[in-house]
């Protein structure tokens, strides 16, 4: 493998390990506000959109969003739309189902929460017209950092140009650059608790749905 792919991966690896290090410090109380902020924030994205279909996930552990996320945007959403929450295969790719319920969901590897419903594919994700997305970082690039698997990287790739893509981060996750290899997708927009929807510049249709400001 090439030095520079090996560089690359140990930035990230470095970032990722001082990133959880950073969310497992928050206080309870400061998750449940900043969880607070960025569904208040998402919920007002997806009234304004009115998708037919979108997907996003369960937060665990320290993730930003609150582990209520799916039925807060399941809320959200016009009577007819349909919400699809992934499910992880063994070769770490996505595939989707529709959530229907807390009822609906069972525990998976990695502390994962998903659904139950039958497996609509791995293409199901290219018919969403919003995508909600899990990240540790995103830079003034749209580049995010994820866990590491590739999952989100393979999902988004099948993604049409046009569809607006969003991450959620916490306050200092959204950073000046994050290290980048061939494969990182990025993403239009994020949200993060006290800038709310952000805009990355010049990258897609998230252009004009909000501030461009990068710290």
């Amino acid at each position: 493998m090439p030095k520079f792919s090996d560089d690359v991966h140990e930035a990230k690896r470095e970032l990722r390990v001082a990133l959880l290090a950073a969310r497992r410090s928050l206080p309870a109380p400061r998750r449940a506000e900043a969880a607070a902020s960025v569904q208040a924030e998402l919920v007002a994205l997806v009234r304004r959109l009115r998708p037919a279909r979108m997907t996003a996930y369960v937060p665990v552990a320290s993730e930003p969003g609150g582990d209520d996320l799916p039925d807060v945007l399941r809320a959200a959403l016009p009577a007819d739309a349909g919400l699809l929450l992934p499910v992880l295969r063994d070769d770490l790719d996505l595939d989707w189902a529709a959530y229907t319920g807390r009822e609906s969901l069972r525990a998976a590897g990695r502390g994962l929460r998903e659904p139950t419903g039958p497996p609509l594919g791995r293409a199901a994700v290219a018919g969403a017209d919003l995508v909600v997305v899990p990240a540790l970082a995103v830079d003034r690039r749209g580049v995010r950092l994820g866990r590491g698997g590739g999952s989100y990287d393979r999902a988004l790739a099948r993604v049409p140009a046009g569809v607006p893509t969003v991450a959620l981060l916490h306050d200092g996750e959204l950073v000046t650059s994050v290290p980048a290899g061939p494969h990182d997708r990025p993403v239009h927009c994020v949200i993060t608790p006290s800038d709310g929807l952000v805009a990355v510049p010049g990258v897609g249709p998230g252009a004009s749905a909000g501030r461009t400001r990068v710290r």
